[in-house]
């Protein structure tokens, strides 16, 4: 299995992240995820730096580190747009690109709305993601694809990509891992939680685990098998 931290993006400026991905690269972490979002969930004062741009610095900084958004929201942008990012990271990361995204949910309608950005229905945005989905996987790069309603999780078992779980208990990931790869992703939590958790995701048969910041990064990265 191997091990990504989210980095601190929900800030005004990039030194916090940038310093989190010097520390991960240097304890030996696989890669590093950031946030698609405009701001944290449920804290629209709050600050949130664009994922492309850091990822994109951590990836010429650190060549040996995975970099990718956890995840990507179908239509925040147009699907070009989103195709062209992820081209210019893979690109930056010499070929080291996850593409996870996802069709977001009602939690994130709001900042969509705020922006006066459309948010289509949920068929809308799921045939959008196949769309992407299906141009990303031609292109060589590796796609995960955010667990959510089922219809959404037949796509990635229809394609052969991951589902990205957030916070699924391993015995959820053991079930899904029956039906397609499967990638976790969780809060960070304390080190003796953090070693439980990736223990037992590990052995339900995930091939990634992604934990948010702050966690211990040494306990992180001796749970990789890479």
């Amino acid at each position: 299995m191997k091990v990504g931290v989210v980095l601190p993006t929900f800030q005004s400026s990039p030194h916090a992240a940038i310093e989190v991905a010097d520390a991960a690269a240097q304890a030996g972490v696989d890669g590093v995820f950031a946030y698609d979002h405009l701001w944290p969930m449920g804290s629209p004062e709050r600050p949130a730096l664009a994922p492309f741009s850091i990822l994109g610095h951590v990836a010429r900084r650190h060549p040996g580190l995975w970099v990718g958004p956890l995840v990507a929201r179908i239509g925040l942008v147009d699907n070009e747009v989103l195709a062209s990012q992820l081209a210019v990271l893979q690109e930056a990361s010499a070929g080291r690109v996850i593409a996870a995204m996802g069709t977001g949910d009602s939690k994130s309608a709001e900042e969509n709305l705020a922006y006066g950005i459309a948010f289509d229905p949920p068929d809308e945005r799921r045939a959008a993601l196949r769309s992407l989905v299906e141009r990303e996987l031609a292109d060589g790069i590796e796609v995960w694809i955010g667990g959510g309603a089922r219809s959404t999780v037949a796509i990635a078992e229809e394609l052969g990509c991951a589902v990205n779980m957030w916070g699924a208990s391993a015995d959820k990931v053991r079930e899904q891992a029956a039906r397609s790869t499967v990638t976790w992703a969780g809060a960070g939590v304390d080190e003796l939680s953090l070693h439980a958790t990736l223990g037992d995701v590990d052995e339900a048969g995930a091939t990634w685990a992604v934990v948010g910041w702050p966690t211990p990064l040494d306990v992180l990265a001796r749970a990789s098998s890479t």
